[in-house]
């Protein structure tokens, strides 16, 4: 049985997607997606793709995510999963990228610097 794999990056997290003919069952990390994102955006976000392209349900997806928070696990699952539906087939390239599923989000948070509290916010600055 074939099956495709890609990863997918988003602020600190790495997500594995692997892709292969099934019935359109989701593991994130061991669970099922419903039970790994609680929230219904998360679970919106992640199945984006499956969506645009017209191939939900055709598909098993075994996931392993690892770092940063539920957001950016779900940004990084939905790369991972727009990039393995490009090695399945490249006709869909454009459908992805219409809907800006092929883009690595890289915005990532801002280092703190020394002498200030947080990355911008500044101690209150006094003349006298």
């Amino acid at each position: 049985m074939t099956q495709f794999q890609a990863i997918g990056r988003r602020k600190t997290s790495t997500a594995r997607v692997y892709l292969r003919k099934g019935n359109g069952q989701i593991i994130v990390n061991g669970k099922e997606m419903t039970e790994y994102f609680p929230q219904k955006a998360n679970q919106n976000q992640v199945t984006l793709p499956l969506g645009v392209t017209g191939i939900e349900g055709e598909y098993d997806l075994k996931v392993t995510v690892r770092g940063g928070g539920t957001t950016g696990q779900a940004g990084a699952i939905q790369l991972g999963i727009a990039r393995a539906i490009l090695e399945i087939s490249e006709e869909h390239r454009l459908v992805l990228r219409e809907h800006n599923l092929l883009t690595r989000d890289n915005r990532m948070v801002e280092r703190k610097k020394y002498g200030q509290p947080k990355a911008r916010k500044n101690f209150q600055f006094s003349k006298r």
